[in-house]
């Protein structure tokens, strides 16, 4: 229904994105990824999926339409739902994504929250062959508010993981104080 939205940045963390659009300000669902891009932006269009549920229409946003796509390809699978979509390109490039189908590293595909072994087969299985990445897709680059850890903490919350489950693996990463935001959530989710 909509293709992308663009317009001022009214707040930013790494789950969630408020864009403010001719006075109407949109909530919408970013990846680990696309917030990568937009953190040092106070405007950006992002390119959006629309899902229409009985009880909400939630709005997801990506910088490019790369990774849209393959959201979109996700989303398709059985047993992948928009959480667990998000969730695999929260800890993976849609790059990255590829060459875990073309080499059907299913323990790599494992190690993202939620992904059990029957699921990971049955992504590699469905995408094979589908998933070609475009390398020259356009890429967009917002300020950071909270502490990198409190930004971590609610991000994984946002992505539907417990808080104290969330809390707990951010504990357990290695050098948490010297790492970004992007790769604490992405450790957190590896140890969970």
């Amino acid at each position: 229904m909509y293709a992308y939205i663009e317009g001022d940045i009214a707040y930013k963390s790494p789950s969630l994105l408020h864009i403010a659009v001719h006075g109407i300000g949109y909530e919408v669902n970013i990846t680990l990824q696309t917030y990568s891009k937009i953190q040092s932006l106070d405007k950006c269009r992002l390119f959006t999926h629309l899902q229409v549920r009985e009880d909400a229409w939630v709005l997801y946003g990506f910088a490019d339409e790369t990774e849209r796509a393959t959201f979109r390809m996700l989303l398709s699978i059985s047993g992948v739902g928009a959480t667990t979509a998000r969730i695999i390109l929260s800890s993976l490039t849609p790059a990255e994504l590829e060459r875990i189908i073309a080499t059907e590293d299913s323990k790599s595909l494992e190690k993202v929250k939620g992904i059990g072994a029957k699921t990971a087969q049955r992504i590699i299985l469905e995408l094979k062959g589908k998933l070609q990445i475009d390398k020259n897709s356009t890429v967009l680059q917002a300020t950071t508010h909270n502490t990198i850890a409190e930004d971590a903490l609610f991000a994984l919350v946002n992505l539907g993981i417990n808080k104290a489950v969330a809390e707990a693996a951010l504990k357990k990463v290695n050098n948490a104080g010297e790492q970004t935001v992007e790769e604490l959530i992405k450790q957190a989710l590896r140890v969970l």
